[in-house]
């Protein structure tokens, strides 16, 4: 019986399509919980806020995927011989991502308490700082042919750039939830307290369509490679 052999750069592809699925399939989940939290006039307001822990803790999946994501694309790129990254930036994508992962986790397990907000507020600028990156390597190498030569594969890097872009968008957009949550919490359901959170989810909704698009496209993008 002959065997075949998988190459490393097939299970990076593999595991890269793994990431995805988590992350968009469990995303949407998180977008369907958000959709019943609204409805107001079919839940409870206890019922409701046992949708929104089950939300927070789905939305996991989808923010490790994400953390997840990036080493792996990065190390995809260099197996597959489309980018030739020395081992040290290797490394460094790894503990990057890893970090972030455990930021992650860490304001998970710590929530509503200072170290928590220490959590998310570095990993708010280590989000700022790979989006940089990201759009900084799809327009350079746009531009000049490198150092990711195929277009397809720099406009890929540019609309990984967007979506962090639009990650952060939904972040600022959402803000304001936890001070009209608690207000909603301690006053009760009326439409002093709902309509002002509704506005913010509706806000928000935008954002997370766009990266809904985005990551279709660069899913696109990946398997028919069009230019």
């Amino acid at each position: 019986m002959d065997f075949m052999i998988i190459s490393f750069y097939q299970l990076l592809v593999f595991l890269h399509m793994i990431l995805f699925v988590l992350w968009l399939g469990a995303d949407v989940g998180v977008f369907m919980l958000g959709q019943h939290f609204r409805k107001r006039e079919q839940y409870d307001l206890p019922q409701r806020l046992v949708l929104l822990r089950l939300l927070v803790s789905l939305d996991m999946v989808p923010r490790s995927a994400w953390a997840l994501m990036v080493p792996l694309t990065l190390t995809m790129v260099d197996a597959g011989g489309w980018w030739d990254l020395p081992v040290w930036a290797l490394v460094v994508a790894w503990a990057v991502g890893g970090g972030w992962l455990w930021l992650v986790w860490d304001a998970h397990r710590h929530d509503q308490t200072d170290r928590a907000a220490r959590d998310r507020k570095i990993e708010s600028l280590l989000t700022i700082g790979l989006t940089i990156f990201y759009l900084g390597l799809g327009l350079v190498s746009l531009a000049l042919g490198s150092p990711l030569a195929p277009a397809w594969l720099a406009t890929k890097a540019l609309m990984f750039g967007l979506i962090f872009a639009a990650a952060i968008m939904i972040d600022l957009a959402f803000r304001p939830v936890g001070p009209q949550l608690g207000k909603l919490i301690a006053e009760g359901s009326s439409d002093e307290t709902e309509i002002p959170l509704l506005a913010t989810m509706n806000r928000t909704r935008i954002w997370v369509w766009i990266v809904y698009l985005l990551l279709l496209a660069t899913a696109f993008l990946g398997n028919i490679k069009p230019y």
